[in-house]
């Protein structure tokens, strides 16, 4: 079968522009542009690359931003306090919390801190439950970034079975509640596995469309899956290669070769999810500024 690869860097740049075409109208209608509050702790360099990457992203459509990085020391009560203030600057829209932070702070401690209406990566309890029950919110990056590439592509999700490998609260779990909804990127019968599931493979083979999302480099490979499905590979992995100037290259979660041939359409890595997730919260930081998910000041 003739490999079909979906070209996320593609999808990414028409979404991009769409958001840089609203940018400009907005301000053009005498609004300012929209902010997006960084929040970065520690120097991890893979963080400090993400966030780069987003940053830079915002400078290109238009979208004002601001990185503050806090030593990986800061404690919850400090980190609570810093985000307090820019839930409380009216001038900022969006709050980027980048993960993952360091041991002694737990995602769930600090993120229902942030104001659920400047929480445009979509992981706060109240866009989480708003998202459960069909009611707009912000829609986290990554999952809402995949239906825009089903979207894209014409990949039919209603009626279809979807198996999505992973279940973390950032990709997996909120993927499979969108999926399952009663909606036009949803009505899918919906499969969500995960590190306890029994025989995987059983699971994946039924897939007509497979999402894997689990960090673990080659776990799926062209024997679990059947002929046609659409294979999105979220995993981003770092692979020793000597051959590489870096000494390393980065792949997915499924064996991308033995895959590709059985799937009608595949998602490289890179270049597959990553730039939708980075577009899609561009686009979230608009509507944040536009309060047009959460339009009354007096929730």
């Amino acid at each position: 079968m003739a490999r079909n690869i979906i070209d996320g860097k593609k999808v990414a740049e028409l979404l991009r522009q769409q958001v840089r075409d609203d940018v400009r109208e907005w301000v053009g209608r005498g609004n300012r542009p929209p902010m997006l509050q960084a929040i970065l702790i520690g120097n991890d360099p893979a963080s400090g690359t993400y966030v780069g990457a987003k940053t830079k992203a915002c400078k290109e459509v238009g979208i004002e931003s601001e990185t503050v990085t806090f030593p990986d020391t800061m404690s919850v009560r400090e980190l609570k306090e810093a985000i307090r203030t820019y839930n409380n600057d009216d001038s900022i829209d969006g709050i980027l919390l980048q993960l993952p932070l360091p041991g002694h702070l737990h995602p769930s401690q600090v993120i229902e801190t942030i104001d659920h209406r400047k929480d445009v990566d979509g992981f706060h309890p109240m866009n989480v439950g708003r998202l459960a029950v069909g009611q707009p919110t912000f829609r986290s990056c990554t999952p809402a970034g995949i239906l825009e590439l089903f979207r894209y592509y014409s990949v039919m999700t209603k009626g279809r079975h979807a198996v999505v490998v992973g279940a973390s609260n950032i990709v997996g779990s909120p993927l499979a509640i969108m999926l399952s909804r009663e909606n036009d990127s949803g009505k899918a019968t919906t499969t969500l596995c995960h590190k306890y599931t029994r025989d995987l493979t059983r699971h994946i083979i039924q897939a007509d469309i497979l999402i894997v999302a689990v960090g673990s480099p080659g776990l799926i490979t062209g024997q679990m899956v059947k002929e046609g499905v659409v294979v999105i590979d979220v995993g981003i992995n770092r692979v020793s290669d000597s051959s590489r100037d870096k000494g390393y290259r980065l792949v997915g979660d499924c064996d991308f070769e033995s895959v590709a041939e059985k799937a009608s359409l595949i998602t490289p890595v890179p270049g597959g999810v990553g730039p939708m997730t980075v577009a899609m919260l561009m686009k979230n930081t608009l509507l944040a500024a536009k309060k047009s998910i959460y339009p009354s000041d007096n929730m």
